[in-house]
């Protein structure tokens, strides 16, 4: 079985008899993943994915967003009040929903 670095380190570490975790080798790594991944521009981040998604337009008061029709790839249902004029945002993917009659 193929394991990651990240996850190479967590499994050394937890057999190192102590109680704590060294994360700081964890951090590391994954700071210097995230540092390569941002030099890409050729790559869009995921704030802009999302920023490209229209806002949803739905008929009443409340929305239950669950970020995706598959349960495995989405999140904790959550109740959005639209009440207000501009889109209302989901706290967990960033789903933009707005009233029908507001537009």
């Amino acid at each position: 079985m193929a394991y990651s670095g990240v996850l190479k380190t967590l499994i050394r570490s937890s057999h190192l008899g102590s109680t704590t975790r060294n994360f700081s080798l964890v951090s590391s790594q994954i700071s210097n993943h995230t540092a390569k991944w941002m030099q890409d521009s050729s790559k869009k981040s995921p704030m802009e994915l999302i920023n490209e998604v229209p806002p949803i337009k739905v008929e009443g008061r409340i929305v239950a967003c669950e970020g995706d029709n598959n349960p495995a790839l989405g999140h904790p249902i959550e109740f959005i009040c639209l009440d207000l004029k501009e889109p209302a945002v989901c706290k967990y993917c960033s789903l933009r929903y707005v009233q029908e009659h507001h537009h």
